[in-house]
């Protein structure tokens, strides 16, 4: 079932193939709890960032590339593709695969296409993530989003393109799993229906998480502990001892290397660059005291409140 409606509105009041990942807890930059602020309002994020950016200016290259190295014809199609019985499931597809010379949609309004193409770019140093070209050993959050886009389409096959830098182009083939489909079809309703609609968060799991959850505090509220919480906070008390031993013999290293090097830029062995150490290009920073000094009234224009996160601080037991 396809419908033209408005983006924004459409990932603000369901769930898309970019939300699917964090929702099974397989995202590597967004959690369930992210997606449930979203979806019930509490938080709107502005995805943006430079590899994002890169991603969406990419698509038609990668895209096109695809088209070269297999000879087949793409299309776009700009609505989103709806769930047939859940009308909160949504999917905005990078490309169609057409089936031959027929047309992406039939007079019936039902889609032909024999593929989805799902365009990507990524890291070179991520390649490891990744297994052999042909295979469908991708990473999880991308794995989920192809079966998201296939549960609502009805197409049995989605090829995955990805560019590594500027060099790497490879081409995965993901087919259709319909016990991975189930699952991810009943995850994903579960969510909606037991955290979005009755406004219930999902369970925490990360700190981040709970930063989110619970920003603020209550003035002078206290809760007791029980004793389990006592052990884990020795536990954390012994972990930190081990991690400041760790830094002490880190620091007892660099040192004895930045012996060796003295006002030396570079440590090599046989040709091999072991280390440099060297000052990075200088850069500009805002004197604000001296702003604040010679110019008050310039300075308190541009001043504003800034409301600290809450910091957690372990006294130990005595």
């Amino acid at each position: 079932m396809l419908n033209n409606q408005d983006f924004a509105l459409l990932r603000a009041k369901s769930l898309g193939g970019s939300d699917i990942g964090a929702v099974l807890g397989v995202s590597k930059y967004r959690s369930a709890v992210d997606v449930w602020m979203e979806k019930t309002g509490k938080e709107v994020s502005v995805r943006d960032s430079l590899p994002l950016r890169f991603g969406q200016f990419a698509e038609s290259f990668v895209a096109s590339e695809y088209a070269l190295a297999t000879g087949f014809s793409l299309a776009t199609h700009d609505a989103a593709v709806i769930h047939a019985q859940y009308e909160y499931m949504h999917g905005h597809i990078d490309r169609f695969i057409l089936n031959g010379d027929t047309p992406l949609i039939d007079e019936d309004g039902r889609l032909t296409a024999s593929r989805i193409l799902e365009c990507k770019t990524a890291n070179p140093f991520a390649q490891s993530d990744w297994g052999d070209p042909g295979s469908d050993q991708v990473p999880l959050s991308y794995l989920v989003q192809c079966v998201w886009y296939m549960m609502l389409t009805n197409i049995d096959r989605t090829d995955l393109a990805v560019l590594f830098g500027n060099a790497d182009f490879r081409i995965y083939e993901i087919t259709r799993d319909l016990e991975l489909e189930q699952m991810v079809l009943e995850r994903a309703v579960s969510f909606w229906e037991n955290h979005v609609l009755t406004d219930i968060p999902p369970a925490a799991t990360s700190e981040s998480d709970y930063k989110t959850l619970f920003g603020k505090s209550t003035v002078s509220k206290s809760v007791e502990a029980p004793a389990e919480t006592c052990e884990l906070i020795k536990k954390l008390k012994s972990l930190n001892e081990q991690i400041e031993s760790y830094e002490q013999e880190v620091s007892s290293i660099k040192q004895s290397i930045m012996g060796q090097m003295q006002d030396a830029e570079v440590l090599t062995f046989h040709g091999q660059t072991l280390a440099t150490w060297k000052a990075p290009k200088p850069s500009l920073r805002l004197d604000a005291k001296r702003l604040s000094e010679e110019h008050p009234d310039l300075a308190h224009q541009y001043q504003v409140p800034i409301q600290n996160s809450r910091r957690l601080v372990i006294k130990g037991l005595s």
